[in-house]
């Protein structure tokens, strides 16, 4: 089949293609200007994501892989108490992508950002020998909403946002279409569009202030996103913050999907060391924690307790599995053997 390649219309016409992405008053310079808010911080974050490393045609369409691009980032706003300022995106392309592809991509990055009312404001295009994509996300907050991983106090909540395992789930899925047979249509639609649409939890953002509303002081608060791993995430923060940890193996939120599916060493392996769920883990005083998960509703929990050490201890309070410590060497990392 015949279709319009890159090379043949070469950077400029790529370019003025996906101009039309932009909006027309940032973009033409040398340099993206954003204002942000009097008494505002300015959040950078940045992420790459490669072919056949982070997403591959088997598993994702050009819209998913741009939208999944867009989400990570935007998570990562989500979990420093940010909201979105606007994107820039780095792209690599061997010169025989399709022109098609490439649209598609940017028209899933533009699909994710609309919902939050945030715009591709720049970037760059290069010859590259692998598709890749990186992209830098720019948010504001106030300094005193800021949250960090190095917060973490003896006594804290531990808080979910959200049921974990369901993107590794839908993941396994793709590759494999022959597991989850057992599943109801929904369900097994519903953990691959969890790999495919994760959403960022931008959302939670505006009930967490409305519960901790101290303007004056910094926020008794620490966090991260789970993208790489529950695991992960309750992990570094400890890490930080000098503390440990003890979580409820029977607290933690899972899809229920897994119920029918996965034995439970399956289903917290998938939950504790999967990723790309892009949940919010926030630790903080108990009381605003159980308000927070009342007014989050399904999927949130208090997951555990903060406390002194440094271990990260998973409790089995039934005892049908032996408990577990956990380590940063089981879940995902670049350049690991």
């Amino acid at each position: 089949m015949s279709y319009l390649k890159v090379q043949d219309i070469g950077e400029q016409g790529l370019l003025e293609r996906l101009q039309s992405f932009c909006p027309p008053e940032i973009i033409g310079d040398d340099g993206a200007v954003l204002t942000t808010q009097p008494e505002q911080s300015l959040v950078v974050t940045t992420d790459v994501l490669v072919d056949r490393v982070h997403f591959s045609e088997i598993t994702t369409s050009p819209e998913d892989a741009g939208w999944r691009a867009a989400a990570a980032n935007l998570s990562d706003l989500a979990a420093m108490g940010a909201s979105p300022l606007g994107i820039t995106v780095g792209l690599g392309l061997p010169g025989d992508v399709a022109v098609s592809w490439v649209e598609r991509l940017y028209q899933g990055i533009t699909e994710c950002l609309q919902k939050y009312n945030t715009s591709i404001v720049g970037g760059d295009i290069v010859r590259s020998p692998v598709i890749s994509i990186s992209i830098t996300a720019f948010g504001q907050v106030h300094p005193n909403r800021i949250i960090r991983r190095n917060n973490a106090a003896v006594g804290d909540a531990i808080v979910v946002t959200g049921v974990h395992g369901a993107s590794r789930a839908g993941l396994e899925m793709l590759l494999n279409p022959s597991l989850g047979q057992i599943l109801i249509q929904g369900d097994k639609q519903a953990l691959i569009r969890a790999h495919q649409r994760p959403q960022p939890r931008l959302d939670v953002l505006p009930i967490l202030w409305k519960i901790l509303d101290f303007p004056d002081i910094p926020l008794p608060l620490s966090g991260m996103d789970s993208s790489d791993g529950l695991a992960d995430a309750v992990l570094q923060i400890c890490r930080a913050s000098g503390v440990g940890a003890v979580l409820e193996y029977a607290q933690i939120p899972l899809p229920r999907a897994f119920e029918r599916w996965l034995t439970k060493e399956q289903a917290m392996e998938y939950a504790l060391y999967g990723g790309e769920d892009f949940e919010l883990v926030l630790c903080l005083p108990i009381e605003p924690a159980y308000e927070l998960v009342q007014l989050l509703g399904e999927g949130a929990s208090i997951i555990g307790t903060i406390t002194d050490g440094s271990q990260v201890i998973l409790l089995y309070k039934n005892k049908e599995m032996p408990d577990q410590v956990l380590s940063l060497n089981r879940g995902f990392q670049h350049f690991k053997s």
